[in-house]
């Protein structure tokens, strides 16, 4: 008779098994939340509110801040934060092998360049644009690009909370290009920048 310890698993614990192992690749392969999410946070708190203040609810600055400097401002955070995110993803993807490594690398690699095309359409158009509308342009661009490619990896993955987070940001910076200028950036710092933050932290918790 065979010892227990050595019998074949039965079909129900081997699936298990697989969701396990399955549910314990996502999770490595997403990393930290801290990582994904509140960089994003904090540049989007600081930046937008930065434009806000330039804008003024009634078109007067709050404070004596340029919007050059606002953009400045926005851009090196975001810089900053797709930076850490594909260097999080990349990381995450080389603890596993096989199609799950080249999804997440080839996923990281878009961050970089998603952020570099950004710029270079920014940079291009900005020039034909009157001022207030420049700002609009660098920060509802940049914006669409995390947007598109938080949806992609929640499709890559098949993560629902990641793909519905993409479409929120997109929904967001929608309707704040319609509102104008200073509402878009409103919006965004608090429905975007304080959201994500809170959305890292309490993800954080519950893992």
């Amino acid at each position: 008779m065979a010892d227990d310890d050595e019998r074949a698993p039965t079909p129900e614990e081997t699936l298990r098994l697989i969701e396990e192992q399955q549910a314990a690749t996502v999770k490595r392969l997403q990393g930290d939340p801290l990582t994904r999410y509140l960089p994003w946070g904090v540049a989007w708190l600081l930046g937008f509110t930065a434009l806000f203040l330039h804008y003024g609810p009634d078109g007067r600055p709050l404070v004596p801040i340029t919007q050059m400097q606002a953009v400045g401002v926005l851009m090196f955070g975001q810089v900053i934060a797709g930076a850490v995110a594909a260097y999080g993803i990349t990381k995450a993807t080389t603890l596993v092998r096989g199609q799950s490594t080249a999804q997440g690398a080839m996923y990281g690699y878009s961050w970089l360049a998603g952020m570099a095309l950004m710029f270079l359409i920014a940079a291009r158009l900005s020039p034909l644009l009157p001022s207030d509308e420049t700002g609009l342009v660098w920060a509802s661009v940049s914006l669409l690009v995390v947007g598109v490619l938080y949806m992609a990896g929640g499709a890559i993955w098949l993560d629902w909370p990641t793909f519905f987070i993409g479409t929120w940001v997109v929904a967001v910076d929608g309707l704040g290009v319609l509102l104008g200028p200073a509402w878009h950036a409103l919006l965004v710092a608090v429905l975007l920048g304080g959201g994500f933050i809170a959305v890292g932290v309490w993800l954080r918790w519950r893992r």
